[in-house]
């Protein structure tokens, strides 16, 4: 049904139809601003727009006449079907908000495909929830606590290469952890559930602390001088700054060697921590690989 309305408007309309889809969806809010600032249009052509989108889906947004704002309805029902990995390149990049359609590239260009995705009603739940900086009730999955009741007060995605998490508060353990979003069932946002301080992301000692690491060829590798190539190297090094909680996922995702002796072998570690105390304190450094800890648990990571 809403194929056939929407053959019948230019493709600018809609790319706007899109845009406002996605801002209803996956951020929760939209005005008509948004539109005029986005795409340069003029006020009267936003309204028609906005307009338009009411005639084709009436129950997916409400009008918040003191805000002037449209919101999320609990009726929402989409329009567009997106591809995941469309959303999350939007979601965090900022780009790719027109009517999804087939991308053609320019030149030739393989991309590997990720093996997990969240969904999209489950990702677009979380996200409203950490734009709008409200507690978010799930079901979550783990492989060492099974399956449990949380309360969590989301407030960025993470991508460690290979499962997009949330970081947030978790109320039941009275810390903050990632989460893993494909392990969630059944999200709710807690509208009449007040965030506490304590439970806010300058609360997140780990998430706000940086640290930067130095980053060498690896000693037990050929050819050190291609390894400061391929990385742009200066002096033989190159310094990284990054947060201490995703650390230990980029650590590993780049196959840095973290051991104090530079003992792991594989033509994949490629590159060494000069420092290994650099990642003293940071939690998630037991993902990273070779870096010695006597205690797994105290990674403080819920994606097990």
């Amino acid at each position: 049904m809403f194929n056939e309305q929407l053959e019948d408007l230019t493709q600018p309309q809609r790319d706007r139809l899109a845009f406002i889809e996605l801002r209803l969806r996956f951020i929760g809010e939209f005005r008509r601003q948004d539109l005029v600032s986005r795409f340069g249009i003029q006020v009267a052509a936003a309204t028609r727009d906005i307009g338009i989108y009411k005639d084709l889906a009436p129950g997916n947004l409400d009008y918040d006449t003191k805000n002037k704002v449209y919101g999320y309805a609990d009726g929402f029902t989409p329009v567009f079907e997106f591809p995941a990995e469309r959303i999350l390149a939007w979601l965090s990049q900022g780009f790719g908000d027109g009517e999804p359609s087939p991308l053609r590239s320019w030149i030739a260009c393989e991309i590997p495909a990720r093996l997990t995705k969240p969904g999209l009603d489950t990702l677009a739940c979380v996200t409203r929830a950490i734009h709008q900086e409200r507690p978010l009730k799930v079901i979550y999955h783990s492989l060492s606590s099974g399956e449990t009741e949380r309360e969590i007060i989301p407030f960025a995605l993470i991508d460690n290469g290979l499962r997009w998490h949330v970081r947030a508060f978790d109320r039941r353990s009275k810390d903050f952890k990632d989460f893993v979003i494909t392990r969630f069932k059944h999200p709710v946002i807690l509208k009449y559930s007040d965030v506490l301080q304590h439970e806010k992301s300058d609360q997140d000692i780990q998430w706000n602390r940086i640290v930067e690491l130095e980053l060498i060829p690896h000693p037990d590798q050929p050819r050190p001088e291609i390894t400061e190539m391929d990385y742009g190297m200066t002096g033989g090094m190159v310094k990284v700054k990054l947060r201490a909680a995703t650390a230990g996922y980029i650590l590993r995702k780049w196959s840095v060697d973290c051991s104090a002796d530079h003992s792991l072998r594989g033509p994949e570690f490629r590159l060494w921590l000069k420092d290994h105390l650099a990642l003293y304190g940071v939690k998630n450094a037991v993902l990273a690989p070779g870096y010695a800890v006597q205690n797994v648990a105290d990674a403080g990571v819920e994606c097990d």
